[in-house]
């Protein structure tokens, strides 16, 4: 007859001693390493979302059972060996230095949530607490210190995976806790399995397990008719001009004519294109972030080159461009510019990059890097919300680094925002992969709010997407090109869009119960053991 154990009645393990133990001792530390590995390799430019399933059921085998102090050391493996990978970029001009500094301090998120997945793994249904931990991670890491830094989000590796459609059902919290729940539960099938077979326990928890891994994807499936493309306003003929860069790394702005000049001539060409009808005609044309780093309103030659280039393609179009007023911080500003009547709206960037953008504790920071003093004078954050009318075609901005947090594309949206435009400028990091984890988030993007997304850089990659995520057109690195698609708009809100913060809200309330419960059981544990 067997015996039934609920996962909440197994014995804590014990302690075992290392010494002697050889190569063992290196086996848990292995794995945790190799599953923040796997979780970097499903993150693109390789087309393998899939990793990050057996990603999280290797994170599952690791911590399961541990004590909270060695999950928080596994978890810290882990991080490291997902997010040094991920954001070697950081460092591609400046050095190892912030690299490696940065790496250092995400981890840190990485390493609370192995804490808390331990701490939760003796639970009944552990998957579901352990999925909403990695959410409170996740969470907590696009929120401090300065704001947060958001790269990483399991959802932006999830471009090309099954579980996409549930973007629009709650956004990347929902996505991301799906993949994850479905890895933690992958493992806890196995774990069942094997335990099934020794007759210690019943099919119950086995089932329960199941469902971990086949609800995910039974939600991704039902949330397909939620992706559409179908153009509920019309469409929209859009020009993306990626004019290129005089040089790669951080001194391209050294020669900010010659960028201005390359996206103006490369506008000028597209002109002449449509007049000699080898191109349609262009709606709304679409300059990336510092395509313009020469004021236009403080030099009247920058203004005048900006001004004949929009005449002659005679459509609205946005410039990116630094504003630098006499007094007071720089602006990131993406100008609406119309033929005929110059700069009619702005929009200033609202999350500026720390360490880009400007520098917090500047004089502890040269400490260690003096290349922040590239860095003169710092900018400052915008307040308002952009969304540009363009010629009828409702336009919502989110500016390079701002596609990383949700909010800030989210309320372009519920501004009325019929497409996006996430312009950008990637130069600063050569032919690294940065370019094609933040054209994924803006195919996650399209996605949770239905909308197609257009992003025009400065030297690549250009892309246009529809809103079911499909690019139709994208250029290549550090090559001149112009973009011109017809685009759905769209207008409808999904679920996502209506609920905003509210999904990861509640997934966050789960991992605090979790926690909560963990913290009780345990005290529960240590009063029994005093008892005895």
């Amino acid at each position: 007859m067997s015996t039934t154990i609920a996962p909440a009645d197994v014995p804590e393990t014990p302690a075992v001693p290392e010494r002697g133990r050889g190569p063992r001792r290196l086996l848990r530390p292995g794995a945790a390493v190799l599953a923040g590995v796997l979780l970097f390799l499903s993150f693109p430019p390789r087309p393998l979302w899939w990793l990050a399933v057996p990603a999280f059921a290797l994170l599952g085998w690791t911590l399961w059972g541990r004590r909270p102090r060695a999950g928080f050391g596994l978890g810290y493996l882990t991080g490291l060996g997902f997010l040094l990978p991920l954001l070697v970029w950081t460092g591609e001009e400046v050095g190892p230095v912030p690299w490696l500094a940065l790496a250092a301090v995400e981890a840190l998120f990485v390493a609370a949530v192995g804490l808390g997945v331990s701490a939760v793994s003796r639970l009944p249904a552990w998957p579901v607490f352990a999925a909403a931990v990695w959410i409170l991670g996740e969470a907590a890491r696009a929120r401090v210190p300065f704001g947060g830094f958001p790269w990483g989000k399991i959802a932006f590796g999830q471009a090309d995976g099954i579980f996409l459609p549930l973007a629009a059902v709650g956004g990347t919290p929902v996505l991301g806790f799906a993949v994850a729940l479905c890895g933690f539960g992958l493992y806890e099938v196995l774990r069942q399995v094997r335990a099934r077979r020794s007759g210690a326990l019943e099919t119950g928890p086995l089932v329960a397990a199941a469902l971990a891994v086949l609800v995910p994807v039974t939600g991704a499936v039902a949330a397909l008719p939620l992706v559409s493309d179908a153009a509920e306003d019309g469409t929209a003929t859009v020009a993306a001009v990626q004019g290129n860069v005089p040089r790669l790394g951080l001194d391209f702005n050294a020669q900010r004519r010659a960028v201005l000049d390359n996206h103006a001539n490369r506008t000028r060409e597209l002109a002449a294109e449509v007049k000699a009808g080898r191109a349609p005609r262009p709606d709304v044309v679409l300059w990336p972030e510092n395509s313009s780093d020469i004021d236009p309103y403080a030099n009247p030659d920058a203004y005048q080159v900006i001004d004949r280039a929009v005449r002659e393609v005679n459509a609205p179009t946005v410039i990116g461009a630094v504003i630098a007023p006499e007094t007071g911080s720089l602006r990131n500003t993406l100008i609406a510019w119309e033929p005929g009547k110059g700069p009619v709206a702005e929009y200033d960037k609202r999350h500026v990059q720390p360490f880009g953008e400007y520098i917090p504790m500047r004089s502890f920071v040269r400490i260690f890097n003096s290349d922040v003093d590239r860095v003169r004078r710092d900018f400052g954050a915008g307040t308002k919300v952009g969304v540009f009318d363009l010629a009828g075609t409702k336009v919502g901005l989110a500016t390079c680094y701002e596609a990383a947090f949700d909010w800030a594309v989210r309320d372009t949206v519920t501004h009325g925002a019929q497409l996006i435009s996430v312009p950008s400028n990637n130069a600063t990091f050569g032919r690294s992969e940065m370019t094609y984890q933040q054209l994924a988030m803006s195919r996650v993007r399209a996605v949770e709010h239905s909308r197609s997304v257009v992003v025009p850089v400065t030297s690549g990659v250009s892309a246009v997407i529809r809103p079911d995520g499909t690019i139709v057109a994208q250029t290549k690195l550090f090559t001149p090109d112009v973009l011109v698609e017809k685009v759905p708009l769209r207008s409808s809100l999904t679920p996502a869009t209506r609920m905003g913060t509210l999904p990861e809200a509640l997934l966050v309330a789960v991992a605090v119960a979790g926690l909560g419960g963990a913290a009780v059981r345990s005290a529960r544990a240590r009063r029994a053991d005093r008892q005895a």
